[in-house]
């Protein structure tokens, strides 16, 4: 990851720190407790115990070192930053599938933060892509695998 700014909202931020510190405090303990039972165990050449502790171990810290890089660079997006005339960065849109008639809202957030399970669509994915700076009534074309989808901007709100 390089150092390029990454945005996030209030709750972007929240949940990133509360990750970065659950690693910290909990699962750092955690497997370096599995780590002195695999140890334990005896031979560590053969031990599958204690290789699946350090490969976890490992998972770990490279995370902890990309959210500490991640909240270094970070820019958050306060509510009176967001303006809702047009879409942008922390606003939730409604919009309508032309073809099919699909009404869909989407949140617009930073990469970071993008949870397309749960609506929360990067700024830089298609859709995003598409519709930001786009006002209400907009007919946008969206690039994706199967063609080309248009989408029309029905409401922006704060979320």
């Amino acid at each position: 990851m390089s150092d390029k700014e990454v945005i996030l909202t209030p709750d972007g931020l929240k949940r990133l720190e509360e990750e970065l510190e659950f690693l910290k405090s909990v699962k750092r303990r955690e497997v370096a407790e599995r780590i002195k039972v695999a140890i334990g165990y005896g031979d560590i050449s053969e031990n599958s115990e204690y290789e699946d502790a350090k490969n976890e171990q490992a998972f770990i810290e490279g995370r902890v070192l990309t959210l500490e890089k991640m909240l270094r660079n970070a820019r958050i997006i306060n509510s009176d930053e967001i303006v809702t005339d047009v879409v942008s960065i922390g606003v939730t849109v409604n919009v309508e599938d032309m073809e099919y008639g699909d009404v869909m809202e989407y949140t617009i957030v930073g990469t970071a933060e993008s949870d397309p399970l749960n609506n929360k669509i990067s700024n830089e994915s298609p859709v995003g892509r598409a519709i930001i700076g786009k006002k209400i009534g907009t007919i946008v074309d969206v690039s994706v695998p199967a063609g080309v989808i248009q989408y029309k901007i029905l409401d922006i709100k704060m979320k």
